[in-house]
């Protein structure tokens, strides 16, 4: 680093120092918790938020998990709940179409995007990189605003007369683009398209202000080259959500244009109840080109922050350093740019080119290197390592199992041949449930529980942390291996019902079972509920650097205020993975140790470059 570049970080960080002095006095409950632009506190609102929505979207499937397992079951018990939606102890099979609908949007956009990211890259940014707070505190806190005002607007669409969205989370037109098509083609979907925009204008102003944190913000010594795998996860992360998010916008509002002001954007020559409607020259085959080309990254904005978060653990608990560093940033740079040229391998049914089909394939295959290079060095960090078995670690490395158990198959799908036959069977499900959906659960998880005590202050329960873990990780594989069988067998997604099929009658048993084991799983989760609201309270008191880690959120106090830091912010010297260092009297060294400390493990090259 330049003298000019170390001045420049004084001058940056010292005005940022002025900024939270003069935010010392006594702020109201309101101004602390509720429009707080402390990045601690709003990482806390969309890990609270994103816990209800996995709730609700856990619960949804659980029911239409029971209409799948149970078919010619009645559910009387559902009724009182459920109202109409439920007629003699049935499920209404449009409300089944619209909880697969409601499920789908809630955990992969505001469980596993909002959820995810809001919390760990709002938490952990300014923490590992030496910042005193985002970049910028209002636009952070906008952003939560933007996502709870979403959040409101969806789940007050659950309570209508008509239903919420019953289009499918990917909404295609004509079905979605037509009011009349269908009860949940309605105000439910106007309601989901509204607070869909809401929400991408709340991704969006999360992004902007996490690039420009980690590019402007990272403390004195802090190169690039020496930022945690984490950060790199989570700048990657917000990069592919502000080039990717705009293109889902531009579709919503082209939907919305269809369904209200008479446009044929997606539309053409369409019949409803034998009636012509006038739409003419529109392509539903678009808004799929759009929403796939958001979809495709949309499955990285989901699984890149568990790479980092994954990373950081499985080095930490394994007492080494993170095998090849700079291939493991190469790789998610790889996976980054090749996530925006796969889209259309989604659409191999489509009616495309078979050339062109041929091109995406390629390129999905290719998708797969970078893929494999972080699962090596994972392993190969796992090698010998003198692991802790905490339950964050736990959850890390069955993180990495369903990642390369999902991965195998997306390899089979990745193949326009054989997708053409296992498209929109229980396959395709297995499959990215296992490698994007249960895998980035883990990873979150896994976040959770090893950040805790930064969060709380107070630590989780182990042992209820090993029942959470043993029961969830049992039960994903019981659920998702066997619909990769029935998905060969041709089981389709997306019915209501199958008893009229001789050939899927075979496998009821089969069904009844995954429902059974999914009903568990969801149970599974009142453990780790249990233990993080009761932790809270009464967990037992953390230090101030429980897993001796290297990263510098652990330099400050056990509860830290607004600011981070009481005194000067840390000053960067080494990359954050010096575990079980030769000659080191500790088997760690923290980044802000300096090499002039250290002079028994120092290497040639290690030295300090400033004072």
């Amino acid at each position: 680093m330049s003298t000019t570049d170390i001045s420049l970080h004084k001058d940056v960080h010292a005005g940022h120092d002025d900024h939270h002095d003069d935010h010392d006095h006594d702020q109201s409950f309101i101004e602390k918790y509720i429009f707080s632009q402390d990045h601690k506190v709003i990482a806390k609102q969309f890990l609270f938020a994103g816990i209800f929505w996995a709730i609700i979207g856990g619960t949804f499937s659980s029911l239409f998990r029971m209409q799948l397992g149970f078919p010619e079951a009645t559910f009387t018990f559902l009724e009182p709940l459920l109202g109409k939606w439920v007629d003699g102890g049935k499920l209404n099979p449009e409300f089944y179409l619209a909880l697969v609908t409601m499920h789908g949007t809630i955990m992969v956009f505001f469980v596993l995007t909002a959820g995810l990211s809001g919390t760990f890259s709002n938490f952990l940014i300014p923490l590992q990189i030496g910042a005193r707070d985002m970049a910028s505190g209002f636009m952070n806190m906008l952003s939560f605003w933007f996502f709870f005002l979403a959040s409101v607007i969806m789940f007050y669409s659950i309570f209508l007369e008509t239903g919420p969205a019953a289009g499918g989370w990917t909404v295609y037109p004509p079905l979605s683009a037509l009011p009349q098509a269908i009860a949940g083609s309605g105000a439910g979907m106007t309601m989901w398209l509204v607070s869909m925009a809401l929400f991408i204008v709340s991704q969006l102003l999360g992004g902007v202000n996490y690039i420009t944190t980690v590019i402007n913000m990272r403390t004195r010594g802090l190169s690039m080259t020496k930022l945690p795998l984490t950060i790199w996860a989570f700048f990657l992360t917000a990069v592919l959500g502000l080039l990717a998010f705009p293109v889902l916008f531009s579709a919503a509002l082209l939907l919305i244009f269809d369904r209200s002001f008479g446009t044929s954007f997606f539309l053409s020559d369409i019949y409803v109840a034998g009636e012509a409607l006038t739409h003419t020259g529109g392509s539903p085959v678009l808004f799929q080109h759009l929403f796939w080309f958001l979809g495709h990254p949309e499955v990285y904005i989901v699984i890149l922050p568990t790479f980092g978060i994954v990373s950081e653990i499985i080095a930490t608990n394994s007492r080494k350093p993170i095998f090849g560093y700079r291939a493991m940033i190469g790789s998610m740079l790889g996976i980054a740019l090749l996530s925006f040229i796969v889209w259309a391998h989604h659409m191999f049914v489509s009616g495309m080119n078979p050339f062109l089909g041929s091109v995406f394939m390629f390129l999905t295959l290719i998708i797969a290197v970078p893929s494999a290079v972080k699962v090596f060095n994972w392993i190969a960090t796992l090698w010998r390592g003198n692991i802790n078995f905490t339950t964050a670690m736990l959850f890390s490395v069955a993180f990495v199992s369903l990642f390369i158990s999902g991965g195998v198959t997306g390899i089979i799908l990745g193949n326009s041949a054989l997708d053409i036959q296992l498209h929109d069977t229980y396959f395709v499900v297995a499959h990215f449930h296992l490698v994007m959906g249960s895998a980035a659960f883990f990873g979150m998880f896994a976040g959770v529980y090893h950040w805790f005590p930064k969060m709380f202050g107070r630590m989780m329960d182990e042992k209820l942390g090993y029942i959470h873990f043993w029961i969830t990780f049992a039960s994903v594989y019981l659920i998702f291996m066997p619909m990769h069988y029935i998905g060969i067998a041709g089981f389709p997604r997306r019915y209501y019902t199958w008893t009229g099929f001789d050939v899927f009658n075979k496998f009821m048993d089969m069904n009844s079972f995954i429902t059974i084991v999914a009903v568990l799983a969801f149970a599974a989760q009142f453990f780790f509920l249990f233990n993080f609201f009761y932790s809270i309270f009464r967990g037992r008191r953390a230090t101030e650097n429980p897993w001796k880690s290297n990263t510098l959120e652990w330099t400050t106090p056990v509860n830290p205020g607004h600011g981070n830091w009481p005194g000067p912010l840390p000053v960067v010297y080494r990359w954050p993975y010096d575990y079980s260092k030769p000659g080191a009297p500790q088997d760690f060294i923290p980044q802000n140790v300096p090499f002039s400390q250290t002079q028994s493990s120092n290497l040639p090259h290690e030295r300090d470059d400033f004072e």
